[in-house]
This record gives structure tokens, sequence and C-alpha cells, in this order.
């Protein structure tokens, strides 16, 4: 068998089936039909990890003798058809979570499955996906040295709430206090609450745990004289979506984090234009990314989505 010859034949094959799996998968995510949004993002998952192992033994073979019986064609022929065959395995029996996220994101039929803003802010392509499974990653770390020594720990982002129905159940007086002083609907400033922070499930924490009671991504700039909690955040500069660590207001409670949202937005010029249009939720919210509040393009859009789903009319009391 001439290996050399089979194994481009093999590489020039692989290089279809990669394009054909990311066809099925786009086609899969446009069908709704979530077995099938499956099975691509399994086989895309298994191409993924395919990609790894083999840069993984690129870095190998160059560290290996030449002279080795073990660094031959033959071999490597044979590793990668192994390779391959562990990728495929690994997918199919759970794989790394890509093909989970890509699945929960590409498959969203109900609006309690978006990202909140807070994690990324271009739901949808694999940039995004990436960095919620580093983010996923990075919790579940910041969870175990939290367990280990709560008092040396950084500030982290975790569940504050069983579920949207307790979200919103607890935040509802502090929110209508709130949307009663700003001219707004409480529904909205809950709307935007539950973007923010993924319905209560990724609210930052102080390294000894406890909540820093802030729902509306407000930061600590020089102006703020209490105390902050600094954690990992995405944002957008122009189109592209960067990770950086940023300083966050923390409150003593829920209530003052509401009352704090109310005079930091009534208290800056810029945001007139949105207090000025609070009695119509879709143009105030508008009005407050036009301004600068949130550097996802689509912020307006995504809370006006909560704002207006029935996940949320649902729950309110």
């Amino acid at each position: 068998m001439d290996v050399l010859n089979t194994k481009s034949q093999l590489e020039s094959a692989r290089n279809v089936h990669d394009l054909s799996s990311l066809n099925r998968l786009r086609e899969a995510a446009y069908s709704k039909d979530d077995k099938a949004l499956k099975e691509a993002a399994q086989q895309f998952e298994a191409i993924f990890v395919q990609m790894m192992l083999k840069s993984m033994r690129k870095a190998q073979d160059a560290m290996a003798d030449k002279d080795s019986p073990f660094n031959t064609e033959e071999v490597k022929f044979y590793r990668d058809m192994h390779d391959k065959q562990l990728a495929q395995d690994l997918s199919s029996g759970g794989g790394v979570g890509l093909a989970e996220i890509i699945v929960q994101q590409l498959g969203q039929h109900d609006i309690n499955d978006y990202i909140p803003a807070s994690v990324a802010r271009n739901d949808g392509n694999l940039a995004s996906l990436n960095r919620q499974r580093e983010f996923r990653i990075e919790k579940a770390q910041q969870t175990a040295e939290l367990l280990s020594d709560p008092q040396s720990q950084q500030a982290f982002k975790t569940a504050a709430f069983s579920n949207p129905q307790e979200f919103v159940e607890q935040l509802w007086p502090a929110a209508s206090k709130a949307a009663e002083e700003l001219g707004i609907e409480p529904r909205a400033l809950l709307a935007q609450a539950a973007v923010e922070t993924g319905w209560g499930q990724h609210v930052i924490h102080h390294g000894s745990g406890n909540s820093a009671n802030n729902l509306f991504g407000i930061k600590a700039n020089s102006n703020w004289q209490g105390e902050s909690a600094t954690v990992n955040t995405m944002e957008f500069d122009g189109t592209v979506a960067r990770q950086q660590r940023a300083a966050f207001r923390s409150y003593d409670n829920l209530q003052q984090g509401f009352e704090d949202y109310v005079q930091f937005i009534r208290g800056q010029e810029r945001y007139r234009p949105a207090v000025e249009n609070a009695g119509d939720p879709k143009t105030y919210f508008k009005a407050l990314q036009d301004a600068g509040y949130a550097t996802d393009p689509q912020y307006a859009d995504k809370v006006m989505a909560v704002y207006n789903s029935d996940s949320l009319r649902s729950y309110l009391p």
C-alpha cells in the first residue's frame, strides 16, 4: 500500500468532510431540527478535537528523534487514523462540551436560553461559543477555589437566584419602586436585569461569596466611592468582542442596586433622551444603547425581546 498517496487522498477527503459538516451545521440551525442540529454539532466537535490532536502531534513530532522507528510516515498515518476515531468516540460519548454549546446557541427557541450580556456580546458565531465555554471553565475553577479558601479569592460570577420565577419575584418590589421614580414600567427594568445577568444566573459575587447586587452592569468609575468587584467581561470594540477585566459597583442589597441605577441614569446628560422617553421602553433602551450604556450593537433588541416575551409575562405577580 502506498501510504503517502493514501494519506494525501484521506487529507483531501477530510477537507471535503470538514466543509460538508459546516454546511450540515448551518442547514440544521436554519431548519430548527434539534436532532439534526445535535448530530451536526457532534460532527463539528469531532473535527475540532481532531484538529487539536493534530496540532499536538505536530509539536511532538518537531521534538522527536527523526531516526526513531516511531517517527516514520507509516506510523504517523495509522496514528492519524487512530486520532480521528478517538475524536469521533469522544464527541459521541459526551465530548468536550463544544457540541452542547453549539446546540444551545444555534438551537435557541426560548428567551431563557440567551447568553447574558455580561458573558458574550455577539450571539451566534463561533467566537462567542468559544468565549462561553471559556467562561464556564473559568467559573468552575473560581467556584472550586472559592470552596477551598473563600477569603483569598477574586470576585466571580455565579447564580444568585434558583430560577427565573424566583428572580422576578424577589426583584419585583425593588423594580417597582425604581420604575416609579424613573417613569418606566417595572417589567422593562426586569427585562434589562435579565439580559445583563442571564436571569440572575451570572451575578457578580465577591471572593467571600457575598453578592455585589449589581444587576445592571454598572461599572465603578473614578466617581464611585463605594465598594467594587473586578471580574472578566466582554465588550465590543467596534464589531469585535474582546475580553477584559473591569471593576463593577457593589451594593449592600438589591434595593440599593436599583436605586443607584436610577441615579446613574438620571444623573448623566448623555442619558437624558432615554429619561425623556422612559414611558416607551423601546425608545428608552435604544437611547441607552445610542448613548453608550452597552457596547453590544444588539443590546436594545435583546432587552426588548425579553420584555415582550411570554416567559417574563408569566413570571410577573
